[in-house]
């Protein structure tokens, strides 16, 4: 999910301020921002969090909020099953 981000708004770690994860309580691996420092993101304030546990809501998504440095719109990035949240934004996905 975070090389597609970085892929989509051509930033890399020195453009992200901070990054805040949020989980569906049924993913119980290693969370996001540990793959985050292992994908290069050091120096870098972060946040995971569990959500929830509210019925019908989408299984196995991971979601994420950035503060990015840029001065141009950004692009959303919606995968796989996430992409029924947001038609209008998971269009160019």
């Amino acid at each position: 999910m975070l090389l597609e981000i970085q892929r989509r708004n051509e930033i890399g770690p020195d453009d992200v301020i901070s990054a805040f994860f949020s989980l569906t309580p049924d993913l119980n691996a290693t969370f996001p921002a540990r793959a985050a420092r292992f994908a290069g993101w050091q120096g870098i304030a972060m946040l995971d969090t569990v959500e929830v546990n509210v019925d019908g809501a989408l299984p196995r998504t991971i979601r994420v909020l950035l503060h990015v440095d840029v001065e141009r719109p950004v692009r959303h990035a919606y995968l796989r099953g996430a992409k029924s949240l947001r038609p209008d934004l998971a269009a160019d996905s």
